[in-house]
This record gives C-alpha cells, structure tokens and sequence, in this order.
C-alpha cells in the first residue's frame, strides 16, 4: 500500500525541519562510533575497577572481545510495574553468558509512581523527574565499558527519560525490555465509578480503599491505558522493544523467555556482533511518525505528545504540535480501552493487540514499513507474535482478523475516522485536547469561567455547592515554570460529576491531566503559561471562553481582554518541601510545554 499522502508531508515537513539538528547529532554519533569498542580506550587501571567485582566474567571482560551488556535499570518495589525487574539482571547476566557476552548493570534511574503522587506535593516532581531520569542514564553509561544498553522501565517518565538518555548514546545499540502489565483486576469503570460515589459522599473511604486495592492489586503496569501502556505501545511502534513484548504479563515463562531474548539481540547488535545497529539509526524521523500514529490509532496519553518532542530532540529530531494534529486527522482510532473504553490491556492484547494494529496500519499506508528496528530492517516484523516453543522465543505471524471487534477494529471500519487530538490555539495561547473519550456533542463549550490557582480550590467549591451553571474551570499557574506542571487527574471525578448532572463543564489549564484523562473536555498544555506572563494570566472570574475541539480555538471573549496586565500569583509555596527545594533550578530553565518542557534537550 503505498504512503499516505498526509504521513509522507508530515514526515517531509519534520526532516526538513530537523535537517541541521539531525546532522549535528548524527555527525556526533557516527564520529564516536568509528572510535570502536568503548572499553579499548580505558587504561588497564580504569578496566581493572569496571570488572573487580565480576567474579567469573572478569576473563571475558579483559580479554575484550565479548560484548558487554550495561543494564540500566529503573526497578524499585515500591512501584508495581517496575518491582518484577528485580529478577532482570540475573536473567540477562545468564543470557548474555550463554551467548558469549557479558553484563553489568550500569547504573539505576529514580522512577516515580504518579498514582501515589496523584493530587499531591510530590507530583510537582514528576514531569522533571523524566529529566533526572535522563541524566542518571548518562551517569550510567559514562563510564564507557559497554558495547550496548539494555533498558529496564515501564512507566510515565521513565521510559522517556531512557530514551532521551539512549539518544544521547545513541552511537551504540540499545533495547528496552518491559515487565508486562499485571492481570486484570476491577473493572476499570466500576473502580471509576466509586471514585465518583467517593466525591459526592455516597460512600466512605473504606469502600473507596477497598475498589483501588482491587484494581491495583498486584506486579505489573496498572491495566488502563494510560501513560505507562501507551509509553510500551510507542516502543513497539518505534522499534525499541522484541515484537510483542509489550503486553506480557510479569513472572511468566513467555516473560521470561523474551527478557532471554532480548538479551540476545543486544549482544548480535552491538559492533562485536554481526548486525551492528545503534540507537541513532533507529531513532529517525520515520520512527517518530510511527509512534506518533501509534498515540492516534490506540488513543493513548496526552502526556507522549510532551514526551514525544522532547524524546526526538535529543535524537536531533523537532516536533510540532502541528504534526500531531496533522497525523491525528488521518489515523483512524481503532482501540477502545479505558478510559476510552470498558477493556483493559490485557484484553486489549487478547483481542489482537498490538501485532494486528500495525499489521491494520501498514496496509492502510498509514506507517512507514522502511525503518531500522532493534528486531531487524522494516516494521512488518512487528506483525509477528511471540511463542514459546521448548522455551525458547519464536515469532509466528498474528492472525489478520480482530478477535473482539468491541476493543480492536480494523482501520477500515474504526470507531473514530481521526484519532481524537485537536491542536488549540487562540488568545489564550497554543494547547491541545484528546477528544477521543469524549462525546462528540461536549467538543465545543462557550460558558463563564472560574478561575482557581490549585485544584483543591476546585474541590472545595464543589463541595460548597458552586457549580450551578454551564462552566469553564480554569486552573492556572500548573505549568512546568510555576509547579513542575504536575497531573489533575485528581479533578476528573469532581468534573464528571458535574457534567453528569447534565451541565456542560470544561478544563482548561497550563498543566497537565492524566494518561488517564478521559470524558471530560480539557484544554492542557496551554502554553505560554501563567507564571510567564501567558494569556490565562489575563483571564477573570465570569470572563466568557470558548473552547472548540471542531475548530481547534480556544478564545476569551472578553471585548477587554487584550489590554489587561497578567496576574501575578504567590508561588513562594512552591518551592520547598518533599524536595522541590531541589528543582528550583529546573523550574527556571524548563522550556516550552509545547516543545515538550525540557531541561536537558
């Protein structure tokens, strides 16, 4: 099937873009690439400290013709998705040995869970905690003994942070092995559901601690799609993970046997091998395209399109918010999970997953087939599934029809023509809103707004029984300058409680909702924010604003509104406590939420 005319433009329009950045970077890597084997230029001294505590492998590791793995790693048990890496290590040490190659875990990386910080000080730590994440793999790898990576995370900021770090190293091979999400637990909707009750006071905390220890009840990655899952999905689409690896449940012997595998392939990717592939050349402009279709086609997190641009720059790639809504407008939405639907990933998966959407998309021309992947050259390998056959990996080719048309659609009879991500701009400046869990007739609201500097404000006028009328909620001075640009999603059952008794509710903000946002209209990201001086600094109490997810506006009608002075809030609180105190620096240099709030890129 050949291109679709609008991916071939936006993947034309990026590398046009990005020419001068992506030589400089790519000039950079192939220049440390032809310096060969990073360990030869270490003295016998700096060789000496890598290996002195390698036991059996000491041999291999200063002979130096066997590649060496460097893992780093994100495990933490306090974090359900990332407590099965534990195991991971001795896993790939084993694999790596019986291939002849070696591993070392290279370093560890901080990884936060957001579902504990949800609606608390620590979330104002989250979206830079991407960047730490980062920097720590640059610790990691500097030590210059490995001949390739292996990435071990799952979740928000964690899999980004890795990436822009492998990017930064992107002169050897790198692979991202998953754990897998956890079995299915409470419906995600009943759970939804008691939320809701909770907000309103139809039911104490003890029913409400008894439905999300139901729903969060074991290892693995939470089974709703939110930021964690769509973070997997976007490795598959791009490259970075085995085929099929993403959706695996943890402690199985399919798990473990494509852990095996993966550390396999690191070792025949590295320059030692005989199918050398770093990471520079997989993270392409096509590669970023195919994620991107990916978010549209599976409805994923708003949070990837902050990710997204700030995961490519580091691989000289610039995106736009402009390329998102040009590719949402042809990729057809063709997976219901929560919060876009009743299912879960797991039967997500079991419906035909991630195999029969890109199998669905590259026959719709809707994906570059040409790429490099760490699998080997062109994405239609990513149409196998995984098998294990006398335990050991094999790929077969996934079947070509849906098994539950509820969940999986085929691209030609999808849910959604488009993927549900509309670009706002207007005076009050350049955002963006995911519609595709949210009623086609809740696309355009105009009402007064309220205006609210934190979200418990919010609560507290909900329970004192303020919303009475048609209202734009607007939360101000979120952004990553003023706060660290932490979730709302704590908003989302007090806002649909309001829309379900039939008002017309919308949010608009500088800061971010949850890979789990869903049926509420929310305008995010809004850029510039407040606590620059941004338009929503410029917004008063029963101003009326329209927000127009058809049109892609987002407008004060305010016939003064231009010539006000921006309101300048007391953000004095926001720097100290639960460590903010050690971001500071981070909040005065973070860059554009529209091109990804970046610190280290």
């Amino acid at each position: 099937m050949p291109l679709d005319a609008t991916i071939a433009k936006v993947t034309e329009a990026i590398e046009a873009r990005s020419e001068t950045r992506r030589a400089t970077y790519l000039d950079r890597m192939r220049r440390a690439a032809d310096e060969g084997p990073r360990r030869a230029h270490l003295t016998c001294g700096n060789q000496a400290h890598a290996y002195a505590a390698m036991g059996q492998d000491q041999g291999a590791l200063a002979e130096g013709r066997a590649p060496n793995l460097g893992i780093v790693t994100s495990y933490n048990d306090m974090l359900s998705a990332h407590q099965p890496f534990e195991r991971f290590p001795q896993i790939i040490r084993d694999a790596a040995r019986a291939g002849g190659g070696t591993a070392q875990v290279a370093g560890g990386v901080p990884a936060m869970c957001d579902g504990v910080t949800q609606g608390q000080v620590g979330m104002e730590l989250s979206l830079f905690s991407r960047d730490v994440i980062a920097l720590a793999t640059g610790v990691s790898l500097s030590h210059n003994t490995y001949d390739a990576a292996i990435y071990l995370g799952v979740c928000d900021k964690i899999v980004p942070g890795l990436v822009i770090g492998a990017a930064t190293f992107g002169y050897i091979p790198g692979i991202f092995l998953p754990a897998g999400p956890m079995t299915s637990g409470l419906p995600n909707d009943e759970k939804s559901k008691v939320r809701q009750q909770y907000a309103t006071g139809e039911v104490g905390r003890d029913a409400l601690m008894k439905a999300e220890m139901a729903s969060y009840h074991g290892p693995g990655t939470c089974t709703f799609y939110g930021t964690a899952n769509s973070n997997q999905m976007l490795m598959e689409f791009m490259g970075l993970h085995l085929p099929g690896a993403s959706f695996i449940n943890p402690n199985t012997p399919l798990r473990d046997a494509l852990t095996v595998a993966g550390a396999a392939r690191a070792l025949e990717i590295t320059k030692l091998g005989n199918d050398y592939r770093p990471v520079c050349d997989i993270l392409d402009a096509k590669a970023f395209v195919n994620g991107m279709v990916g978010l549209m086609a599976t409805g994923g997190s708003t949070n990837l399109v902050l990710h997204l641009p700030a995961m490519a720059r580091a691989a000289g790639i610039e995106l736009e918010l402009e390329d998102f809504e040009a590719i949402s407008s042809v990729t057809p939405l063709m997976a219901k999970v929560y919060p876009n639907g009743l299912a879960d990933v797991n039967h997500f998966h079991a419906a035909g997953g991630l195999q029969y959407l890109i199998g669905e998309l590259l026959d719709a021309g809707l994906l570059h087939e040409d790429v490099c992947t760490v699998a080997g050259d062109g994405l239609s390998r990513y149409t196998q599934e995984p098998k294990l056959k006398d335990g050991a990996v094999v790929y077969e080719d996934a079947p070509r029809e849906t098994q539950n048309d509820k969940i999986l659609r085929p691209a030609s009879d999808a849910f959604q023509k488009t993927g549900g991500l509309k670009q706002l701009t207007g005076n009050l400046g350049h955002g963006m809103m995911k519609t595709s869990a949210v009623d086609a007739s809740r696309h355009v609201i105009e009402a007064k707004a309220r205006i609210f500097h934190d979200q418990e404000s919010v609560k507290t006028a909900f329970k004192a029984g303020e919303f009475t009328e048609d209202t734009i909620v607007v939360v101000r001075f979120q952004g990553p300058s003023a706060n660290g640009m932490p979730e709302l999603h704590g908003l989302t059952p007090t806002l649909a409680v309001l829309q379900d008794r039939g008002l017309k509710v919308a949010l608009v903000t500088d800061g971010r909702m949850s890979g789990a946002s869903g049926k509420v209209p929310s305008a995010i990201h809004i850029s510039p924010e407040a606590a620059k001086g941004g338009p929503l600094a410029r917004l008063r109490d029963g101003d009326l604003v329209r927000v127009d997810a058809v049109a892609g506006e987002i407008t004060c009608l305010a016939q003064d509104f231009e010539a006000r002075e921006p309101v300048m809030a007391d953000l004095e609180g926001n720097g100290h406590g639960v460590g903010r105190e050690l971001f500071e620096a981070f909040r005065q240099n973070v860059g554009f939420a529209s091109n990804g709030a970046a610190v280290v890129v």
